[in-house]
């Protein structure tokens, strides 16, 4: 098992101590990250010390991540190309991307170890920046590609491109381009919708567009966008990838974002319905909602009429 950890956190490097250990006591092998294991400081018997790299993950069952939804998406690079399914348990706000809480250690750590977990694939998105229709930079994201502005008071002035069609011109602070992953991300805060995870969808979001027709769009999963920095905006873009990841956008750009080849796998100990965890992790008000269980029940006279 890799562990990666957010080890500038005291508590991330103390649940990460715990997690290596349990794993350890369980005779499951452990691996860490040259720099984190340096952080982590443990004596492990036959704890494997690896560079970061996309090499990794190889040969690992899970990669248990020890953090916010951040230290998943760079655990992501690490096991994208191996198709290693990663662990989330999360010490951040939110959280969406994680599984496990970090008082749940123990619980988690056993159901690792009786292998009583699935694995879910995620839709990624491959992004290529043109110049002068010249290939010049090639990544990816689980999350969002987001076209932005690189100087608050400039505003950019792009074209969005729709398989090859163009849609409209805005004047915006920038364009999400995402995945339904990352629809409770970058998204969400720029007004997109939340689009469930087992959708198979590109989602395309203006960031304060000056513009009449400015609404988040949804295609399907075969389409292209595109967003081109306009030769003649006075602002200079930026392109980033899951918050991590930057190529410059200078005037006449041309960014191209499509469904990824290659997915990320993400590990799920419970089969609550997503509609569950949005609930949980915004703290949604459902006071007052009966379900058929409870209705049954009022039916059949179990519950009093009057109970909330």
């Amino acid at each position: 098992m890799l562990v990666v950890a957010h080890t500038g956190r005291e508590e991330a490097r103390k649940v990460a101590s715990r997690v290596c250990r349990a794993l350890a006591q369980h005779g499951l092998a452990v691996r860490l990250l040259a720099d984190e294991a340096a952080e982590l400081t443990l004596d492990l018997p036959d704890l494997d010390v690896v560079h970061p790299g996309p090499a990794a993950s190889a040969g690992c069952e899970i990669v248990v991540v020890v953090g916010g939804d951040g230290t998943i998406l760079r655990a992501a690079e690490l096991t994208r190309e191996t198709g290693t399914p990663l662990l989330g348990v999360n010490l951040g706000h939110v959280g969406f991307l994680a599984e496990a809480e970090h008082d749940d250690v123990e619980f988690t750590i056993d159901a690792v170890v009786a292998q009583q977990y699935t694995s879910e694939e995620r839709l990624t998105l491959e992004v290529r920046v043109y110049r002068d229709g010249e290939l010049v930079a090639e990544t990816w994201a689980l999350n969002e590609a987001s076209v932005e502005k690189a100087a608050r008071e400039r505003m950019l002035e792009v074209v969005v491109e729709v398989d090859g069609r163009p849609l409209s011109r805005w004047g915006c602070d920038g364009v999400v381009c995402a995945t339904p992953t990352g629809s409770t991300a970058y998204n969400f805060s720029a007004g997109g919708p939340i689009v469930w995870p087992d959708v198979e969808a590109l989602l395309l979001v203006p960031i304060s567009a000056h513009a009449l027709f400015a609404r988040p769009l949804v295609a399907a999963p075969s389409s292209v966008l595109a967003v081109e920095v306009q030769e003649r905006t006075d602002g200079v873009g930026v392109l980033w990838c899951d918050g991590r990841r930057t190529v410059d956008l200078p005037p006449g750009a041309r960014v191209e974002v499509r469904r990824g080849r290659t997915p990320v796998r993400l590990v799920r100990l419970h089969q609550a319905p997503f509609t569950d965890r949005l609930v949980a992790k915004f703290d949604l008000p459902v006071t007052g909602w009966r379900g058929a269980a409870e209705r049954r029940r009022r039916s059949n006279g179990v519950l009093p009429e009057d109970t909330a």
